[in-house]
């Protein structure tokens, strides 16, 4: 084949992808065999985007149907060759997807190497970077490629010197696809040897469900993979190492799946689905540009995994794929998203994984737990979904949470079993971390009377309270609520008997007690309450039934989504020294019993994290108290 060259252009690398380049030329990693399974990956890609685009434009496969990945070596002149007749790239894709990687994050990649060989390798695929693992291999590297559609045939080249030249080759008749084609470095010619290379594609890229064939001179060309896909395979003939290896290769983490969820459907709507859910949490989790992780595939023909809505959000942890018999082949990614074959796959494998999370969560409490580190805040955003009652309440079977009377993670199941028996109220504290929350003045007669209150630390904990007041007919309340008195909680009510709220009278010397808080605090305040909540704390803040919650309109503020905070609710423990000492000043002193008053409701706002209306006044406040001592 007579090529004739065009001009040459030399175009550096971005300053990301030299960093990537010199990681990869010193061989960081000690598993060199992961560079073939990267480049074999994107031969799938390549072909798996050319069959989908072929559905709908025959003429683009019409020379060349049938897919392949193909390896060749050269021993004389010490080559390496992987390529495919896939969909190719034109002169713009060869310079955005090999010249830069700037979007996929090649910072956080940096910035997520550990040192160990073994995790850090995985991140080469996880990154997107996993072109340039030839380096670890290779002094130079040559791609050919022709976009499908397209005539012309572009050559990239670069020895990961800080540069790499780009030229036209004028060979129209030249096959569509991509050949990448690495020169080894010394010390490396395993990689040239047939075995070597059966054995890497065999424990790699066995799944890949295009045929993957080898050939070198003198020798008849031979197929290294078993080239049907793993998810249509029966569950009894797929091994575990063939389960990780798969997982790998979809979900570019460096560790074992967590959970495999194998399932063929055959009800109303058929379809087969692989699943992995992860046993450690991805970086990009709460990123808002993280996309699915689950591939549609139609018939075995890839489809794709972005703007399908293949599972609800609060699920883009699961990696894997789907795959339709129902869906018809020809139809547009607009149409698709509406289609209700999609949307009962969407909702029966929703229940599908819910109901083996809960089965998890029977069997193997301790290792759920871990799961719930992980992936807890993302499920838990699935309660402020707009989904049926009965739908969260399934998914809050499936949540746990921290409490002030355990040490380990309860289910809301496990907290309404434990209730004391005149409770009907589930409660519940919001707090930054468990130690913040545990050290709240709230909860002080909580711990008193010996009643459970759930820690919640995640944010969105404050919105799905918001949205789900109750639990199996139990009202979820907050702590920081101010109506909460406890020989109400405490005190069984006959059967038929109402709830009927009485207002409390209070002694004649709470009364002046309360008052005074209130003229002295003033506008700042939305009233001043004695309180049974306290026990070792003088006062607190508090919210009237219906308010938002002190955590839930800080984040809003912070957001900026309002624009001040809401005046609060101080209540008093009438048995603290410090409140008797402002009651026998309030004749006698009354200016320190206003500077008291003042410097206690300063330290509730820090304690719950609000600010100070004038921090300096409080600093002034203190040492004047100081000085009194």
């Amino acid at each position: 084949m007579t090529n004739v060259e065009k001009k040459e252009e030399h175009i550096k690398f971005d300053a990301e992808v030299g960093k990537i380049l010199q990681l990869m030329i010193n061989s960081l990693y000690t598993n060199k065999d992961i560079f073939l399974r990267e480049l074999i990956s994107n031969s799938s890609d390549a072909c798996d985007k050319l069959r989908y685009l072929s559905l709908t434009n025959a003429d683009l496969i019409k020379n060349d149907a049938e897919f392949k990945i193909k390896i060749s070596s050269d021993e004389e002149k010490r080559t390496l060759t992987i390529s495919d007749n896939g969909i190719g790239m034109s002169r713009e894709d060869l310079i955005e997807n090999i010249g830069t990687i700037a979007r996929s994050g090649t910072q956080n990649f940096m910035s997520k190497l550990t040192g160990d060989s073994n995790k850090d390798m995985q991140l080469i695929g996880q990154f997107g970077v996993g072109f340039y693992s030839g380096f670890m291999v290779a002094d130079k590297m040559d791609v050919i490629t022709k976009k499908a559609d397209e005539n012309e045939v572009w050559q990239w080249s670069s020895a990961g010197d800080g540069e790499y030249t780009l030229k036209q080759l004028d060979n129209d008749a030249s096959p569509r696809g991509t050949s990448i084609t690495l020169h080894l470095k010394a010390g490396e010619d395993d990689f040239l040897d047939k075995f070597r290379l059966r054995h890497i594609v065999k424990t790699y890229s066995d799944h890949i469900s295009f045929p993957i064939e080898f050939s070198a001179a003198d020798a008849e060309a031979e197929i290294f993979n078993n080239s049907s896909a793993i998810w249509m395979r029966p569950k009894s003939e797929i091994t575990e190492d063939q389960h990780k290896e798969f997982y790998k290769q979809v979900a570019h983490l460096p560790d074992a799946p967590w959970h495999t969820i194998h399932n063929k459907n055959e009800g109303m709507v058929e379809y087969t689905n692989l699943l992995y859910i992860p046993s450690s949490k991805p970086f990009d989790l709460f990123s808002p540009e993280r996309k699915s992780k689950v591939k549609l595939y139609v018939k075995k023909v890839y489809i794709g995994d972005e703007g399908l809505n293949l599972l609800p959000s609060y699920m883009r942890f699961l990696h894997g794929v789907i795959d339709s018999e129902d869906v018809p082949l020809n139809i547009s990614r607009e149409t698709l998203q509406h289609n209700s074959s999609l949307d009962k796959i969407r909702k029966s494998v929703t229940k599908k994984v819910i109901n083996e999370l809960k089965a998890k969560l029977t069997k193997d409490r301790d290792s759920y737990a871990e799961f719930w580190n992980n992936f807890g805040a993302v499920i838990k955003e699935g309660l402020c979904e707009s989904l049926p009652a009965e739908e969260k309440e399934k998914l809050l079977e499936v949540c746990l949470f921290k409490s002030t009377l355990s040490d380990k993670y309860i289910s809301l199941n496990e907290y309404i079993e434990n209730m004391k028996e005149e409770q009907n109220t589930i409660f519940y504290l919001s707090g930054d971390s468990v130690e913040k929350a545990k050290n709240s003045p709230q909860l002080e007669g909580f711990t008193k009377h010996n009643i459970d209150v759930l820690l919640f630390t995640d944010t969105v904990d404050d919105f799905w309270v918001n949205v789900m007041h109750t639990y199996k007919e139990k009202e979820m309340k907050s702590a920081t609520r101010s109506d909460i008195e406890f020989d109400k909680i405490l005190k069984p009510k006959t059967e038929g008997e109402e709830e009927v709220k009485e207002e409390i009278k209070l002694s004649e010397h709470d009364q002046t007690l309360a008052d005074f808080f209130k003229s002295t605090l003033g506008d700042i305040i939305k009233d001043a309450r004695i309180s049974d909540k306290l026990v070792g704390s003088p006062v607190c803040l508090s919210v009237a039934e219906g308010a938002m919650d002190i955590r839930m309109e800080r984040y809003l503020k912070d957001q900026k989504q309002i624009g001040s905070s809401s005046t609060k609710i101080i209540e008093i423990n009438a048995n603290h020294p410090i409140i008797d000492k402002i009651s026998q000043s309030i004749e006698k002193d009354s200016n320190l019993a206003k500077e008291l008053v003042f410097a206690l409701f300063d330290q509730a706002c820090i304690i719950e994290g609000e600010p100070l209306s004038n921090p300096a006044e409080f600093s002034k406040r203190m040492n004047s108290l100081f000085g009194r001592i």
